[in-house]
């Protein structure tokens, strides 16, 4: 539906010069009942009665939606001069595609203070605090500038109740900025090692093994992973933080289908008791795996430091860059548990509700489905894992967003957070489904010849996510 900012509106009717009118103040906020009601009758007087866009009246099925929201401009008295709303393009799961409209300014405040263009500034910054991903609006060829002043670009046109207007879309980069954030730098930290990959059993990760989770050892069948906790998230929760470090470790063993046989942990912290609760977390999670801790380092007295050494052991290890053209793209995830309290709507967590025998079935779910590629979704989250097996393999990928397996919360929440268990793999169509009780799995894209990752949309439409590479680490 149009989103239609009233001063810049013409219709069918020749605009009249108007003197400036004295700004009066005013301010936005989300709209009350009684709000929305004065809401709907202003735009009953300006889509109807004054512009005459509609016959009757310009109510649909998004002013029934629950999920709608409605930001009013208001006077000092309470009055509504303005509004606008926004809500899920599509029925159903809300899949982080948003569209806003409807937006209108009385007649008796235009021309005070950019009441229109400061609706669409907070729709914008509601749409984003909702974890929207796509949002776009229809608006009259006349009030494009106005987006395009907003940051809004164009991408189609369209006709609406015999009216020409362009489709515009805000540019929504968090998925991007979570790559950037997090791995972009690896190409120059890395490069003098042999990021690129080489036939040379020197590179980085072995031959044929750039930019997996875990690296074979050279002349077994050994695989080593290895990662860190965050500083931040030690401080915060200690013992959270020791469960972390074995699970992230155990994922990047089970992303390339190898059996875990022990640990070894170094840890720093300020004091005995911190210690003490960061080996309680690493204590827990060594008996739900059941993977001893081999050993490690400790020191006392310094600041806040956790990283774990996970052995395993596979002769058919599982690749991250094996991905081919045509590959399907399946996503694997354990959508059981909830936020981790604090870290809402950046850790989801699943694991520390299942039993020790449940978190051992998910950890084997690769090494018994053997699919051609796979990787453990990691920091830059479910799309920018994608985009790391996809430049490691040398290819780029599509989504289909609404096919991507996910718990009942924002979408661009879910698909920029930590998860508990979940893993990208891919194959021929059809094969190396990793079904099971605890997860849920789904065919939701393919490898393609264009770099980074795309999403797709029901309407068939595509939006960037990932423009290129991103760790650098991959022959894409």
């Amino acid at each position: 539906m149009p989103l239609h900012d009233v001063a810049m509106l013409t219709g069918g009717f020749t605009p009249v010069q108007q003197p400036a009118r004295p700004a009066v103040p005013w301010r936005i906020v989300p709209a009350d009942a009684a709000q929305v009601a004065q809401y709907r009758r202003l735009r009953r007087d300006v889509f109807v009665a004054e512009q005459g866009l509609f016959d009757t009246d310009d109510a649909d099925r998004i002013d029934e939606d629950p999920r709608t929201v409605v930001l009013v401009a208001l006077v000092g008295d309470g009055t509504v001069v303005g509004g606008v709303r926004l809500a899920p393009a599509t029925e159903g799961r809300d899949i982080g595609w948003w569209t806003g409209s409807r937006l209108v300014v009385d007649a008796r405040a235009r021309g005070r203070g950019g009441i229109g263009a400061e609706l669409v500034r907070v729709a914008c910054q509601q749409a984003l605090s909702r974890g929207v991903l796509r949002f776009e609006a229809t608006v009259q060829v006349q009030n494009e500038t106005m987006f395009s002043r907003l940051g809004w670009t164009r991408f189609g046109v369209s006709e609406v109740n015999g009216v020409a207007h362009v489709r515009m879309r805000y540019p929504i980069t968090r998925i991007a900025d979570l790559v950037q954030s997090t791995k972009a730098e690896l190409q120059a930290l890395l490069d003098p090692y042999g990021a690129w990959g080489t036939s040379s059993e020197a590179t980085l990760g072995g031959s044929g093994f750039v930019g997996d989770d875990g690296a074979p050892v050279p002349g077994t069948d050994v695989i080593a992973a290895c990662d860190a906790i965050l500083p931040a998230l030690i401080e915060k929760d200690p013992e959270w933080a020791g469960w972390c470090a074995v699970l992230v470790n155990l994922n990047d063993l089970s992303a390339m289908g190898a059996t875990p046989v022990g640990m070894l942990d170094a840890l720093g912290a300020r004091t005995l008791s911190a210690a003490r609760r960061m080996m309680n977390g690493i204590r827990s999670a060594s008996d739900a795996w059941e993977v001893p801790i081999l050993g490690g380092h400790t020191q006392l007295g310094v600041a806040p430091s956790l990283s774990i050494t996970a052995l395993g052991r596979t002769s058919t290890p599982v690749r991250g860059g094996a991905a081919r053209f045509g590959h399907t793209i399946s996503i694997t995830a354990d959508l059981s548990g909830s936020w981790r309290r604090g870290f809402e709507g950046r850790q989801w967590d699943s694991s520390s509700s299942r039993s020790g025998a449940e978190l051992r079935m998910l950890g084997a779910m690769i090494a018994t489905a053997a699919p051609a590629a796979a990787k453990d979704v990691s920091m830059a989250g479910v799309v920018g894992t994608v985009g790391m097996l996809a430049e490691a393999s040398g290819y780029g990928a599509v989504l289909d967003v609404d096919h991507i397996p996910s718990p009942a919360e924002p979408m661009g929440d879910w698909l920029t957070c930590f998860p508990g268990f979940a893993m990208v793999s891919t194959d021929t169509p059809g094969r190396s489904r990793m079904d099971s009780a605890l997860t849920q799995t789904a065919e939701c894209g393919e490898m393609t010849l264009e770099r980074g990752v795309q999403l797709r949309w029901p309407d068939g439409e595509k939006t960037p996510a990932v423009s290129s590479t991103v760790t650098g680490l991959g022959r894409a």
